[in-house]
């Protein structure tokens, strides 16, 4: 069950939107701070109740009607039990078991999210037949759309409710309901009420995130899910959720050209349907590099790996559908072009490397890993992909991740620009070539899946095997020439 503490957080929140309510409130939060379950229904002189308002798309709300007060009609609910997670689970089951409406049926309304819009506090008479003196309960009010266009049908499973109805908002039985109800407009209309990026890199991969394993804590716990979350009440639009979402998530992700895709069904924790707007942008950086703030991991993935993930039949749906809709080469990554003013402009990717010469001349390179995706087993700089960085602070991260080495960017000179088409069609690649004269630390292998070994060479000469342009780079620098080009 909810700890107190969450409990306090919910109420204090809702007497932020009714302050005139705190007065009637005190006994609750007074409650709060004692060393006893406030949802117990042993808990005297008050104790948590929860109710579950349902509108459906007609905006009537449903009514039952419960045998011990004859014709009264109002919203199911009742006591919490133990094992209800939240408060809002508890009024979520109440409305199954007493109008055998289960939550997928069921989803959160984009005005209040997973607040309370009202909490009632009735007097309840005594009940000698149960041992129970006269009390109040403290009646936490959830509101949920139907998610679907028509009501289904009403199946009473408790043996206290004798029937059920839909009302107009403007016959709701609760006085103090119905006013807020009104006053919320509330049209029964599901929205999304979460959002998430289907980032791509425009060659047929897509950036998953593979969540903590917490059941019960953490939705789509312990599989992999796009990067979003949920919309909170600060929020001034969706895509205002997912910046939000991401900034908390991976904030050194940087991401601006979202696009609303695709609405999508998903399944909350407490089973409600969620309504998720799914935006689609390109980003073409190194996950590997991005700090993760929640979760465990980021990976691309090719929709033919999707079968291998412990992943939701829809997203997998969602990538294929959007791989299919936009078609690439899978053996060959073309240059992405977009339209300017008439001409066709190829986008260009940014390399950036570092070029050391010891006190002898000699200029260290690295032996890339056999496993390597580029040059495996291969002499190369010390190099990296600008991301969404500046050349200069990607040189200076690289050299510090890579080596261990410290470098100012005062100390720090462009020497070389090669401009490569490793293949025919391929990306072209600009790549900088800075040299430092000064520097602190000698060369350390950091990351040993990339590099295995870091050596001085004379200039002249370099091992056979290295990469191409790095030869013709340190050549170019010996020789004064400022630029060279290959693969033209």
């Amino acid at each position: 069950m909810a700890r107190s503490s969450t409990i306090r957080k919910t109420v204090e929140t809702y007497l932020g939107r009714y302050p005139d309510e705190s007065d009637a409130l005190v006994g609750l939060l007074t409650a709060l701070d004692r060393p006893v379950d406030v949802t117990a229904r042993t808990t005297l002189p008050g104790h948590i109740t929860c109710s579950a308002v349902v509108i459906d798309r007609q905006g009537r709300v449903l009514h039952v009607r419960r045998r011990a007060t004859g014709s009264v009609m109002q919203a199911p609910g009742g006591h919490v039990d133990p094992w209800d997670r939240t408060l809002l689970a508890a009024a979520l089951r109440e409305v199954a078991e007493e109008a055998g409406i289960a939550p997928g049926a069921l989803c959160l309304t984009p005005q209040l999210l997973g607040s309370p819009i009202d909490i009632d506090v009735p007097d309840i008479d005594a009940n000698p037949g149960k041992g129970e003196p006269a009390h109040h309960h403290y009646d936490f009010r959830y509101v949920f759309y139907l998610a679907g266009e028509e009501p289904p049908a009403i199946a009473l499973q408790d043996e206290g409710v004798s029937g059920a109805q839909w009302l107009p908002q403007p016959e709701v039985t609760s006085p103090t309901l119905r006013a807020k109800l009104l006053a919320a407009r509330l049209d029964g209309r599901p929205e999304p009420v979460n959002a998430s990026a289907l980032i791509h890199d425009g060659h047929g991969r897509y950036l998953l995130h593979l969540r903590d394993h917490k059941p019960g804590v953490i939705w789509q716990s312990g599989a992999f899910a796009l990067l979003g979350g949920g919309r909170s009440h600060d929020d001034q639009s969706l895509e205002g959720t997912l910046l939000r979402e991401l900034s908390e998530e991976v904030p050194d992700l940087r991401i601006e050209d979202l696009k609303p895709y695709a609405v999508e069904a998903a399944t909350s924790i407490d089973g409600l349907s969620v309504p998720v707007q799914v935006f689609a942008a390109r980003w073409r950086g190194n996950a590997d590099r991005l700090a993760l703030h929640e979760g465990v991991l980021l990976r691309w993935f090719a929709p033919d790996d999707l079968d291998r993930l412990r992943l939701s039949p829809a997203t997998r749906d969602l990538i294929r559908r959007h791989a299919a809709e936009n078609p690439h080469d899978h053996k060959q990554a073309a240059a992405p072009a977009v339209w300017d003013g008439g001409s066709r402009t190829v986008l260009n990717g940014i390399g950036v490397h570092l070029h050391l010469e010891d006190a002898e001349g000699r200029v260290l390179l690295g032996l890339r890993h056999p496993d390597s995706k580029y040059a495996g087993n291969t002499w190369h700089y010390l190099a990296g992909r600008c991301e969404q960085e500046s050349a200069l602070a990607c040189l200076v991260r690289e050299a510090r991740e890579e080596a261990g080495l410290v470098i100012d960017p005062v100390d720090v000179e462009l020497a070389h620009v090669g401009h490569v088409v490793d293949t025919p069609g391929a990306l072209p690649l600009m790549q900088l070539v800075f040299k430092a004269r000064r520097w602190e630390g000698a060369p350390k292998v950091l990351e040993p899946d990339k590099c295995l070994i870091w050596q001085w060479w004379p200039r002249h000469e370099l091992p056979d095997q290295i990469v191409p342009y790095t030869r013709t780079a340190i050549a170019a620098i010996s020789e004064g020439r400022p630029y060279s080009q290959m693969g033209w």
